[in-house]
């Protein structure tokens, strides 16, 4: 009967509304909306309490830990905040979070090991690689995925897997955009890395829509994993063609090298990014005031004003040593709550089998509005959200709304 209830459920798209609704308190940084909150009267008879246990994977060593560690943090204090609200359909959630050190075959390693934990949900991988490397392992299981960040087109390729970030190509699209919509340059130089499939997958969209901007690709220089510390070479072609702006789709660490290469020769165009800038003010040894004026595509600014992100940038400080959260902090918070929604929507209960809350998370993950940190969210069957791209620039070492 159990299944034949949650079968019947009816796949409907919702836009808007608040993500805590039913949750009892409004310390929290996202709400719910009616249909999302609203269990429905099969979830609340079967609610039987006990512990749906969800599983993390990302980077909390390595290079790309900035990302990783956000999103264990962030996570961990949007499940302490369900559990003390009174938890999901009557049951308390438990995370265990495990580093993959952004390498894809660790990444499958540390999915093992939760499955031998007993994860019924994941929320990961971080970065895309590793996403998309244990995307087929939650395929064959059917186990609900969840990525707060993992980009790549391939992520969300499965119907069991669904993402709280933009898609690759929404970032590029959106930065060109952006870009001309605001009149920020007329001649744009491109550095990527050629090697990566995130940097890529933006910039070949980026550049398919530069044709309808009043700007001009004047340079796009590739750089590989082999080969980013020097970009003297790419930095020097941009400068010589005239560009006014330099996009980088690419991560902070290299990007932070980009921007004290071109200090020492002398270059001071406009530089534009996407998520994978998002750490550029905690790298080790970078000095900060280059980065002034920096300007990213980001659905979060941590000085924003609204009473969501004032309390959720306030308890994340007093939780984690005065640490800002950055975008992928709140994305994942973003995740956490949209999995409560869907799990109440859906009337999932501890006792269930992995598949079984699998196919009901599908159907419910397209019912739920998430008005969350990172903006109105809705989901569709093919995993992608829906919501508004904003921009923010580093102004006095910090990120600010633009």
């Amino acid at each position: 009967m159990k299944m034949k209830k949650l079968v019947s459920l009816l796949m409907v798209a919702a836009l808007s509304a608040s993500m805590l609704t039913g949750c009892g308190s409004s310390n929290s940084a996202a709400d719910t909306s009616d249909a999302a909150a609203d269990s429905t009267a099969e979830g609340t008879e079967n609610a039987t309490g006990g512990t749906l246990k969800i599983g993390g994977i990302g980077p909390l060593t390595g290079s790309a830990a900035v990302y990783g560690t956000a999103v264990a943090n962030a996570a961990q204090l949007a499940v302490d905040e369900v559990n003390a609200a009174g938890g999901v359909n009557g049951m308390q959630l438990e995370l265990n979070f495990q580093d993959d050190e952004c390498d894809a075959e660790k990444s499958v390693n540390a999915y093992n090991t939760l499955k031998d934990w007993g994860m019924q949900m994941l929320v990961g991988s971080v970065t895309s690689g590793c996403s998309i490397a244990v995307s087929e392992y939650t395929k064959d299981d059917n186990m609900f995925q969840l990525t707060p960040s993992g980009s790549a087109v391939e992520c969300v390729q499965y119907d069991n897997a669904f993402r709280v970030c933009f898609s690759d190509p929404n970032q590029g699209l959106a930065s060109a955009q952006y870009i001309g919509e605001n009149n920020l340059a007329t001649k744009v130089a491109v550095i990527y890395d050629s090697s990566d499939i995130y940097s890529s997958g933006i910039y070949e969209k980026f550049a398919a829509e530069a044709a309808n901007q009043p700007f001009e690709i004047v340079s796009a220089e590739a750089f590989t994993a082999d080969n980013k510390t020097d970009f003297s070479v790419q930095l020097q072609k941009a400068k010589d063609a005239g560009a006014d702006l330099v996009f980088l789709p690419i991560y902070y660490t290299e990007a932070s090298l980009i921007l004290s290469q071109a200090d020492k020769m002398g270059y001071a165009p406009k530089f534009f990014g996407c998520d994978g800038l998002d750490g550029i003010l905690n790298v080790e040894n970078f000095d900060t005031s280059l980065a002034e004026n920096v300007m990213l595509l980001t659905p979060f600014a941590a000085d924003a004003t609204d009473d969501l992100t004032v309390n959720f940038v306030k308890n994340y400080k007093d939780k984690f040593n005065g640490e800002t959260p950055n975008q992928f902090a709140a994305d994942t918070y973003d995740a956490i709550y949209a999995i409560k929604a869907a799990a109440e929507k859906a009337g999932i209960t501890a006792d269930m089998s992995v598949s079984d809350i699998c196919e009901a998370m599908k159907t419910a993950m397209t019912e739920i509005t998430v008005n969350g940190l990172t903006g109105t969210i809705t989901w569709s069957a093919d995993g992608e959200p829906s919501k508004e791209p904003k921009a923010v620039k580093i102004v006095n070492g910090a990120y600010t709304a633009m």
